[in-house]
């Protein structure tokens, strides 16, 4: 059986090749031509952006993402009061207070990454909604 890195790897390649090609009535004119037709364009109308239409599956994607990152989100919460239970037991119960100040560096980084976990699941549940379908 083949390795399922090598699968995907070719898959990817074969999808980058399929979009490099020009589509079929591009391909019938030469690059001159083409190069001609796109100058002759009129450039007084202002160009909109495309309007990027969002498959149903997109939501549904988003909507996954989201809920593990919310994941996330509640095991670094238990990770802190895990860490704040294991500070008390340091330097209360056992009296080992040399390692009272790396469990408070471990604490404090948790507690960073559990700020910006919130702040990225706030600002994705916005793009979440943006993308319910109608």
């Amino acid at each position: 059986m083949s390795d399922p890195r090598n699968v995907a790897h070719a898959k990817k390649v074969k999808q980058e090749k399929e979009h490099q090609q020009p589509a079929a009535g591009a391909e019938a004119q030469p690059k001159k031509k083409r190069k001609a037709a796109a100058e002759n364009t009129p450039e007084s109308e202002p160009a909109e952006p495309p309007k990027v239409e969002q498959a149903p599956a997109d939501h549904e994607k988003s909507v996954a993402v989201l809920s593990k990152l919310k994941d996330l989100e509640f095991h670094s919460r238990a990770n802190i009061e895990t860490l704040a239970g294991l500070i008390l037991t340091i330097e209360e119960e056992l009296k080992q207070k040399e390692f009272s100040d790396p469990i408070g560096e471990v604490y404090a980084a948790q507690d960073g990454f559990h700020t910006k976990i919130a702040a990225l699941i706030e600002s994705y549940e916005a793009k979440v909604e943006s993308l319910k379908p109608l």
